[in-house]
């Protein structure tokens, strides 16, 4: 078999830090604009997404910034590393990107940077990428994640129509974690405390207590790796969720870092579809 040719890096986007916000103990968001954004559009999916780069701690790139060259010029272990977020928003007409942020403290690397941004701050990024919109002819929504899919999921529900029958399910630390969201009437997510208790814990009580509305559901579900396992084993196999009824994937691990969890995500979550897929499907 002839040798593939080598895929090219994709270009980075340059943003500004235009102002923060801490909406929540938690949860600090970003605005970002710029030139850089000229040509940046989303929209199409509420779940779009971007990969922010940071620099590898001690290492400066040359100007311009360009991810070919630092992939050929520089080892490895010196390219940005990458942070995938949600795209909490997008206003076209300013050319404003919001990106939220979970932060514990000095814990992680983008949570870090976001609490300390501060207006001018520089950002790289690569994207965007998507895949995933409320279906409008479904019958019912079922939307559950935690904290790292809470803006997708607010994209989401705040992108429903008035009387759409929807069941959201956010699980959060506490009370403190609420988020006010824009959404039609009668449209709002159920909080769930997690309290002491191991994270998906009470996300997946929740959903396993659902009583289903008849009809078709279109579901969204991201969230800790292993609880969105154990999720999907129930609709796919209790529930007889379809497949392509279903947005779902590990979006963070317990126990490991994103670098390691980053490197093994594809193949665990072809793995978990395997296993968990019926005879008949």
């Amino acid at each position: 078999m002839a040798d593939q040719p080598a895929r090219k890096a994709p270009q980075a986007r340059e943003a500004r830090v235009v102002r923060t916000e801490r909406i929540t103990p938690h949860m600090v968001r970003v605005v970002l604009g710029g030139e850089g954004l000229a040509t940046f559009g989303a929209g199409e999916f509420t779940d779009h997404y971007v990969k922010l780069l940071f620099a590898a701690e001690g290492v400066s790139y040359p100007e311009p910034f360009d991810m070919e060259r630092i992939r050929t010029e520089f080892p490895r272990d010196q390219w940005p590393t990458t942070r995938t977020y949600t795209v909490r928003a997008w206003d076209a007409l300013h050319r404003e990107l919001t990106i939220d942020f979970v932060v514990h403290g000095d814990e992680g690397l983008a949570g870090p940077w976001a609490a300390k941004a501060q207006p001018g701050d520089v950002i790289r990024f690569l994207g965007p990428g998507g895949g995933y919109t409320p279906d409008p002819h479904a019958d019912w929504h079922l939307l559950a994640g935690d904290e790292s899919a809470l803006p997708a999921i607010a994209v989401a529900l705040e992108r429903l129509p008035e009387g759409a029958l929807v069941h959201a399910f956010v699980e959060v630390a506490g009370p403190e974690e609420e988020q006010k969201l824009r959404t039609a009437a009668g449209i709002t997510p159920t909080w769930l405390h997690r309290g002491a208790r191991p994270p998906g814990e009470a996300l997946l009580a929740a959903v396993r207590a659902l009583g289903f509305p008849p009809g078709d559901v279109h579901a969204f579900v991201h969230g800790e790796a292993g609880v969105v396992k154990d999720l999907r084993r129930h609709l796919r196999l209790e529930r007889e969720v379809p497949r392509d009824r279903l947005s779902i994937s590990g979006y963070w691990r317990l126990g490991q870092t994103d670098e390691a969890w980053r490197a093994v995500k594809r193949e665990w979550n072809d793995q978990v579809e395997r296993e968990q897929e019926t005879p008949s499907a």
